[in-house]
């Protein structure tokens, strides 16, 4: 938990605007259970558990491994998975994992350190398993023989703290010290001269102890070989050699040279060099000339994977005498990583409407190299509508800087260049495609601002008569454009119901037929909307036009056709040519040229007496009146109209050719006698045209009868003629026995085991029973027409027709 002088940091600096300056620190043992609370975060940041879910909380680390989780609901630190402090930090005396708790909405930092603190969970391990030391007899007591220190990987009190020897002997005691720089060391001390005479060899435990509770120990074998008078061990030039390579450096580059001398001469004098392992680390980079000692790389190094080696080298001369020293490579940075840009929060697409300063993106930029290779610079490419902001520390926030429209632009690419200092220096880019999603801010648009259409009176009900369209510069939802029709004014329902539109697609329907002589046009207005929320709409006027047709015939006025008789017109016999004798009025309802009204003479008792102007009906003599001219006339007066086609009406008359107008009674008998007996005569014609009809039905049924007999004949029968019996049995014609003048059936069934066929009735009527045979036949002989006729096994061939052989076989029963 924290300390009370963390939390009054935490007050001090929560009135930041994106980060605190002194991180909260916490505590967590190693090898803590996976689910482990560590804190509550949120409780020392002074902050709510329903904050963090508002403002999207979320745990960022540099290395980007998560070792720890936040709980949004509670606020709580919960450990991840099991922590490993060796793994993480190494031999650190000091092991922190920093992140920070980013709040996205709005942006704000709070740095947090979590020390994993050590358990006592790895016991000392020595470097070999058996250790043999070379030492000469006569040594002096107190005399000091360098032994290699075992490894803990815990550290502090848990690190190790003394080393024993077991069994303990009278010769040998461990000694552990350390130098300047902290190493520690362990040393045999030669207790009593040592008498090879008396014991050449002396074997002993040598056990490494830490600080642990309970405590864990490390045991290495210690052989000791007592040798004669080689009496100085090698010295090396320094204790400690520091060396720097690049990291770049080639394979078999040379790190350093080590020396040791050692005052013995021969081969007691002779060193050899090797690196000694320890701790279980591998130090496979790096092998040393065991001549010369010089350490040389064996593999490239990385810097990023460790910046600093440490080595231990071992001289050891001809007499089995040895000394140790500590070598630290140090690996020196070069430019070798571009930096990476981590996008921590991304949000595509953002309405066109967003404001300025609208956060699109959140990202971090890092390099793994160090000092001015690891420095980072970001640009963002030549963009009017969005630029880059630095958030807090290598954080850089992507931003609107004007309105957006999508209908000009629908998206957006942006490249983003992060460059490090190096030299020369190494750049990385990260594109960001921005869609741009749609507001409804665009109403529909139609592509006329009035529309005009035609329809035919007396249309068929639902007639297309046109269609209309709008269009909409938005997209989706916001684009789709419905239709429908609208009051004249808003609180009217629209003028003329005989008028519908498809919502979907503008057709525009009559519902009902029209009658121009009613209505000639209709106006109505009619509205196209979006589906925007909330929707948009624009207006616009249709004009229908009824469209004349010619359905009207022209209707006679005078003279007036309603009275059973036709009206009498009186001329006086010596009435001069172009004499007006009536005139002939009509009217038609049409317009234009369908109500062009024309007059003719369709008929008339004496058609070369009468004349009828075209145009304006009027009926005058063509010549004077004679003697031979019939005193009754009638006339037959055709008004036909100018549409397609043209309708007519007939406006029957008579005229009277009187000497005296006292007389006009006179002639009313004689034409209603004309007039019967031309209503006989229409009697007379209709009964003939149905006697006639009556005849040809009669004679197609008796011909379709004929033709469906003789088909079924076909199909089950085989016919043969006179003159092809005629042909095949001559013998039995010339006896007599067959007729000449019959067509004979003959039936083939070819399911019956014999083959048996028959001669049936002939097609023609049978005649009388003498007529059956030919002259010279007695009364024993038997009419072949009569009586059947079988054959026997005669099969035919595949279209029924027996061969001449077959014919000539048959056996007559």
């Amino acid at each position: 938990m924290a300390t009370a002088r963390q939390v009054l940091c935490l007050c001090a600096f929560l009135s930041l605007p994106h980060a605190r300056a002194e991180p909260i620190r916490y505590s967590v043992a190693e090898e803590s259970e996976s689910g482990s609370v560590v804190a509550n975060v949120a409780e020392d940041a002074g902050l709510a558990p329903a904050q963090l879910s508002a403002r999207r909380a979320r745990l960022l680390s540099e290395d980007g491994r998560q070792h720890l989780r936040l709980e949004p609901g509670t606020g709580r630190l919960v450990v991840v998975e099991r922590l490993d402090r060796e793994e993480l930090c190494g031999q650190s005396a000091t092991c922190t994992l920093p992140f920070e708790l980013l709040l996205a909405n709005p942006v704000q930092f709070f740095r947090v350190e979590v020390g994993v603190e050590d358990i006592n969970d790895h016991a000392p391990v020595f470097p070999e398993e058996r250790v043999t030391l070379k030492i000469v007899e006569r040594s002096d007591p107190g005399s000091r023989f360098p032994l290699e220190v075992a490894q803990d990987l815990d550290v502090g009190s848990n690190s190790i703290q003394a080393y024993s020897i077991a069994p303990e002997n009278e010769y040998f005691s461990v000694d552990l010290g350390s130098r300047s720089d902290s190493d520690q060391y362990i040393e045999l001390v030669l207790e009593k001269p040592l008498d090879r005479e008396e014991q050449a060899e002396v074997d002993f435990n040598l056990i490494a102890m830490d600080g642990g509770s309970p405590p864990r120990t490390g045991t290495t074998q210690i052989h000791i070989v007592i040798l004669d008078v080689n009496d100085n061990a090698p010295v090396f030039m320094q204790d400690r050699y520091i060396a720097q390579i690049l990291e770049n450096a080639p394979e078999g580059s040379v790190v350093l040279r080590v020396v040791a001398t050692d005052r013995d001469a021969g081969v007691n004098g002779d060193i050899s060099y090797q690196i000694s392992q320890a701790g279980g680390q591998s130090h496979s980079a790096f092998e040393i000339d065991s001549r010369s000692g010089e350490i040389k790389l064996t593999k490239p190094l990385d810097f990023e994977a460790a910046a600093k080696h440490e080595l231990k080298i071992r001289a050891t001369d001809g007499g089995g005498l040895s000394a140790i020293c500590k070598v630290v490579v140090e690996v020196v940075d070069v430019n070798d990583n571009a930096p990476e840009v981590v996008v921590n929060s991304f949000s595509s697409p953002i309405p066109e409407d967003a404001l300025p300063g609208t956060v699109v993106a959140l990202f971090t930029v890092k390099d793994r190299d160090t000092g001015v290779n690891g420095k980072i610079s970001c640009a963002l490419d030549d963009q009017l509508s969005f630029s880059l902001r630095p958030a807090y520390k290598n954080y850089f926030e992507l931003v609107t800087v004007s309105a957006l429209d999508r209908e000009e632009m629908a998206w957006y690419i942006l490249t983003v260049t992060a460059a490090d200092a190096g030299s020369p220096p190494l750049t990385t880019t990260h594109t960001f495609t921005v869609d741009i999603s749609d507001v409804n801010d665009n109403a529909p648009v139609f592509n006329q601002t009035s529309y005009t259409m035609y329809v035919r009176e007396n249309n068929v009900p639902t007639v297309l008569v046109g269609t209309i369209s709008a269009t909409d510069a938005d997209m989706g939802p916001n684009a789709k454009v419905t239709y429908s029709l609208i009051p004249a004014h808003p609180t009217q329902q629209p003028s003329c119901s005989c008028i519908s539109v498809n919502s979907e697609n503008g057709d525009v329907f009559v519902l009902r037929p029209l009658d121009y002589e009613q209505v000639r046009q209709i106006e109505v207005m009619l509205s196209a909307s979006d589906a925007g929320s909330p929707p948009l709409n624009a207006n616009v006027t249709i004009r229908l036009v009824v469209v004349d047709e010619n359905d009207n015939a022209p209707l006679v006025l005078y003279p007036s056709q309603d009275s059973s008789s036709p009206s009498s017109e009186l001329i006086p016999v010596m009435a001069e040519a172009g004499y007006l004798i009536t005139k002939v009025v009509a009217v038609d309802a049409d317009s234009g040229q369908n109500s062009w009204l024309s007059y003719h003479l369709l008929k008339a008792s004496d058609p070369g007496l009468f004349v009828v102007g075209s145009q304006n009906g009027e009926v005058r003599l063509r010549r004077s009146v004679t003697e031979r001219d019939t005193v009754k006339q009638k006339l037959i007066i055709l008004v036909r109209d100018n549409g397609q086609p043209p309708l007519s009406a007939t406006a029957a008359m008579s005229a009277l050719l009187l000497s005296d107008f006292s007389d006009v009674h006179l002639p009313h008998s004689n034409l209603a006698t004309e007039d019967e007996g031309s209503s006989l005569t229409i009697y007379l014609i209709i009964s003939l045209v149905f006697v006639s009809l009556l005849f040809l039905v009669s004679t197609a049924a008796f011909v379709i009868c004929k033709v469906c007999k003789r088909k079924e004949l076909k199909d089950g029968h085989v016919l043969y003629g006179a003159s092809n019996l005629q042909s095949s049995l001559a013998d039995a014609a010339a006896a007599g026995t067959l007729p000449h003048a019959y067509c004979y059936e003959i039936s083939l069934t070819t399911g019956s085991g014999n083959s048996e066929f028959k001669f049936l009735k002939p097609i023609l009527p049978s005649l009388p029973p003498q007529e059956c045979a030919t002259g010279g036949v007695t009364n024993n002989e038997r009419d072949f027409s009569c009586d059947p006729l079988t054959v026997e096994n005669m099969i035919p061939d595949s279209h029924g027709v027996l061969s001449a052989e077959q014919f000539s076989s048959l056996s007559f029963k």
